[in-house]
């Protein structure tokens, strides 16, 4: 490298296929990290407080979206069938609406397509910054009975993978 090339250590090759994959609307999952989920209260558009402690015991997924975001909205469905499928098994949802989503705009969205499940909004972005600073979505965490995150999915994730991974925790 000579002194007028710059470096471009500080470039990750799996951070740029995350977000190229993201924003082409196609899946990228990492390797099970095992990870603690950190310890968070969300509030829900009913008002209602949810924490991660409380979630112990149960396979939990944790969906960062924004009514803004296409594949978000595309994914959506899934979402829902996926935990219409699984809850009474044990699974939880907690779909976190960004910060810059309008609350108006979270609240009809989540009104008009009746979801199931918990929908939070994180408005000062504190959720996505304990969550690993996310900023790119949709982004999907998975969450075992212990409370540490399995697998993360940034974009719209293989649902086929997705279930089986499910069932694989929730027999567990």
């Amino acid at each position: 490298m000579t002194a007028s090339t710059p470096s471009r250590s500080w470039i990750k090759p799996a951070a740029i296929g995350a977000v190229v994959l993201a924003l082409a609307g196609i899946g990228y999952a990492s390797l099970a990290s095992s990870t603690p989920a950190p310890d968070v209260t969300f509030i829900s558009i009913a008002g209602d407080k949810v924490s991660t402690q409380s979630l112990r015991g149960k396979v939990v997924m944790v969906n960062f979206w924004a009514t803004s975001c296409v594949t978000c909205v595309k994914e959506m469905p899934d979402m829902v069938a996926t935990y219409n499928k699984y809850k009474g098994q044990g699974l939880e949802f907690v779909a976190v609406a960004m910060q810059y989503d309008r609350p108006d705009y979270v609240l009809n969205f989540a009104e008009q397509r009746k979801l199931p499940f918990t929908v939070a909004l994180d408005s000062a972005g504190d959720i996505a910054r304990q969550f690993g600073d996310v900023t790119l979505t949709p982004t999907t965490f998975l969450i075992d009975k212990q409370g540490r995150i399995i697998k993360t999915y940034v974009g719209a994730p293989d649902f086929g993978a997705v279930h089986k991974l499910i069932e694989k925790e929730l027999a567990g």
